[in-house]
């Protein structure tokens, strides 16, 4: 199926959000859902939202984890030659 303009922009706008954002938007979700504040239709629509949220939370998490690791491999060899 394809994806409509509005679908696209949605998932270009949660392209932008920061991880806190994202995990707070995500937050406030799960306990609308969970408290049955809203209809099954919504529901749905918001678990497809925060399908989305939850994957821009974890590339940036990714990403962040990438960059420690190099940033630590760095360290270690700076260590390492100053150690010998």
């Amino acid at each position: 199926m394809a994806k409509t303009t509005t679908e696209e922009s949605k998932e270009a706008a949660v392209a932008t959000l920061t991880y806190e954002q994202s995990f707070e938007e995500l937050r406030v979700m799960v306990s609308a859902i969970e408290g049955g504040q809203i209809s099954l239709d919504e529901s749905i629509r918001r678990f497809k939202r925060g399908s989305a949220l939850l994957e821009r939370c974890r590339a940036i998490l990714e990403t962040a984890e990438m960059e420690v690791r190099e940033l630590t491999a760095d360290e270690l060899k700076k260590s390492a030659r100053a150690s010998g």
